[in-house]
């Protein structure tokens, strides 16, 4: 599996973590930024990562910021795109289950690491439901038309 990963500065340390954690795991990791912790914008970083998702150059997608709530406003403002702030193990799997989401996000100032990969392996093995869940993701994508 391709999952493209993404953090402003307050996520650096997390982004790496990651990637240190995942090196040697079935999981194959993109790195789109930041490579530093000089400060940038998360709207930026969320928009290269959602444009990266969206041309299929990627399954799924990692953002980070300082509470994972700013990039995660940012990244749904791109449709087809359903970013979940996951912060306990029901919000990683029911992310994926339910809401088919395809980007996680978490705060690399809010939250532990260990925990985050937690979370991060719930939301990597499950997968979406469909049935009544898919009306749902419908709705949203479909709203104002």
């Amino acid at each position: 599996m391709k999952v493209a990963i993404a953090s402003d500065h307050g996520g650096f340390t997390l982004k790496n973590y990651l990637l240190t954690h995942y090196h040697n795991h079935d999981v194959v990791f993109e790195d789109l930024g930041t490579h530093s912790e000089e400060s940038c914008d998360y709207p930026l970083i969320a928009d290269a990562l959602c444009r990266y998702l969206l041309a299929g150059r990627a399954e799924l997608g990692i953002l980070i910021c300082g509470t994972g709530i700013g990039i995660s406003i940012a990244a749904n403002r791109h449709q087809g795109i359903r970013a979940a702030l996951l912060y306990g193990d029901d919000a990683a799997r029911l992310a994926r289950e339910h809401n088919n989401a395809n980007v996680a996000v978490f705060g690399g100032r809010t939250q532990k690491p260990e925990d985050v990969v937690r979370y991060l392996d719930i939301f990597l093995s499950a997968s979406f439901e469909g049935g009544r869940h898919q009306r749902r993701i419908d709705e949203i994508d479909n709203k104002g038309e």
